[in-house]
């Protein structure tokens, strides 16, 4: 118990004898003034995130032209499913069994599902 008294009284102690020090020095201001310093480190930050998006722009070009890709591979297969699926809301969570086969339940209280028609055509992933 008493080493949670001493300590306060101690960083107390230490800001009494250097706390008016401190604070007469923040009320003089630094050559150049606070607008320079502010804008050299402005100026620091903005040469700083300039090189990392240069050094990012490749690796960026590459993931943009990915995603473009799957998402034209991909188009016909989420096109099926949204013909299949009438609302949503009415499924619950995808759940995925044991063996790697993902089921998504229709609720209990959904309305009917719509009629589906037999179409020969199949999209495969």
């Amino acid at each position: 118990m008493m080493r949670f008294v001493t300590i306060p009284a101690v960083v107390l102690a230490g800001w009494l004898a250097v706390g008016p020090t401190l604070a007469q020095e923040a009320e003089t201001p630094p050559e150049g003034g606070l607008e320079e310093g502010m804008s050299l480190l402005e100026k620091g930050m903005a040469m700083v995130l300039r090189g990392v998006l240069d050094e990012m722009e490749p690796a960026i070009g590459e993931m943009q032209r990915g995603i473009e890709e799957a998402g034209r591979d991909l188009a016909p297969a989420v096109d099926k499913l949204i013909s299949l699926l009438d609302d949503i809301r009415n499924y619950d969570a995808p759940e995925r069994l044991p063996n790697g086969d993902i089921i998504i339940r229709r609720r209990p209280d959904a309305p009917p599902p719509p009629v589906i028609e037999d179409t020969p055509e199949t999209t495969e992933l």
